[in-house]
């Protein structure tokens, strides 16, 4: 099997080595928000990864600073009330269920390596990983509902497993943010380090998991994976069919625009 084209990825960066690769959102300029055309190749990238027989473990992490902002909310702005905002309402769903389904069906273990602020979709991206480490300083949560979003993609489904449907609840619905050492205290997150070891904890985890029987812990995975699938499979379609119906709502477009122009949003329920 020939190894897979990985420079065909512009907002994406892969490097290999004995084993363990390493995943980079790689637009730190942007904070590493998930616009349409990132979004298409995570929904991808964990293709060429299961298929390539010389990685064992995956470790993920974001360029710079910051693990991702979540949602580029400029294009939020922009996109509102336009052919490209309808036509994304309608994709978006197929998409989001694809990148969510590829991550679960990857059998290599994934560590998140959180080195920064993860926030909406960056956060719920780190979440689906195996093994989280995160940055004690660093800022993490589901902000979905601070720009007038439903937190569908995926925040419904993965917050609940983590730390219950109340607190999850909670947080979800106030769009709060924790730093990495209280996300760990909480467990939503398992470890919680310096930001200059961030990178060497995930690593240590991963040499780990690399010299482990890779079968025994593929399947392990799996099986656990099992359950996570089935929830998706119960949430996702409502969950982001909400998100869908608030994107297209003038309080999403007031909140969007408030927060790009530094001024309290006022909201009508509508």
């Amino acid at each position: 099997m020939t190894t897979p084209d990985y420079a065909r990825y512009r907002f994406l960066a892969i490097q290999r080595d004995n084993g363990i690769a390493t995943l980079t959102l790689n637009q730190a300029e942007n904070r590493n928000a998930i616009h349409a055309e990132m979004h298409a190749e995570l929904e991808h990238v964990w293709l060429d990864l299961s298929a390539d027989k010389e990685v064992n473990v995956i470790v993920l992490t974001g360029a710079g600073k910051m693990f991702s902002a979540g949602g580029d909310i400029k294009r939020m702005v922009n996109r509102y009330g336009t052919d490209e905002g309808w036509q994304f309402s309608i994709d978006t769903p197929a998409s989001t269920k694809r990148l969510f389904q590829n991550i679960l069906e990857v059998e290599k273990p994934i560590i998140a390596a959180i080195n920064g602020d993860a926030v909406g979709l960056g956060a719920t991206l780190a979440l689906f990983a195996d093994s989280t480490v995160i940055a004690d300083t660093a800022k993490f949560g589901d902000s979905h509902v601070k720009v007038g979003l439903v937190a569908g993609d995926g925040g419904a489904v993965i917050w609940p497993i983590l730390v219950g449907p109340n607190r999850a609840k909670e947080f979800l619905m106030r769009g709060k943010l924790v730093s990495g050492t209280e996300a760990h205290a909480m467990g939503l997150v398992n470890h919680a380090v310096p930001v200059d070891q961030v990178m060497e904890e995930a690593m240590k985890i991963a040499r780990e998991l690399n010299a482990l029987p890779p079968l025994a812990v593929r399947w392990t995975k799996l099986s656990v994976n099992k359950y996570i699938k089935q929830q998706l499979n119960l949430i996702l379609d409502a969950s982001i069919a909400y998100e869908m119906l608030s994107i297209n709502s003038r309080d999403h477009h007031e909140a969007a625009k408030a927060f790009l122009e530094k001024r309290p949003p006022v909201y009508k329920g509508m």
